[in-house]
């Protein structure tokens, strides 16, 4: 348990110490726009990782098993990765339209 409180303190603070290193002299400090573009990239290839990962992993036990199905299997396999992959697109995207915010 010490150690999961640890980890978050650390996360906290490096999210929170670029925001008070970058203040400008009139208090104002810059947005997390940059954190959130960061995050949305990070976390949807994160995401698509683990899911093609699975994806391919569990065809190709399939295949393995019923060498037979290979092509029915393959082109599921395909229209999956494809669907996968777009997420990672979406995140892309987020992080670019953030990017493109003046600031908040």
């Amino acid at each position: 348990m010490r150690r999961i409180v640890n980890v978050l303190v650390w996360a906290l603070v490096l999210f929170l110490a670029p925001g008070a290193a970058f203040a400008a002299a009139d208090g104002t400090a810059i947005s997390g726009l940059g954190i959130g573009a960061g995050l949305a990239v990070g976390l949807a290839g994160l995401g698509c990782g683990i899911g093609q990962g699975l994806t391919a992993g569990n065809t190709t036990a399939g295949i393995a098993r019923n060498p037979g199905a290979a092509g029915a299997m393959f082109t599921n396999f395909i229209l999956g990765m494809v669907l996968i992959e777009s997420i990672a697109i979406y995140g892309l995207v987020i992080a670019f339209l953030l990017q493109g915010q003046t600031g908040l």
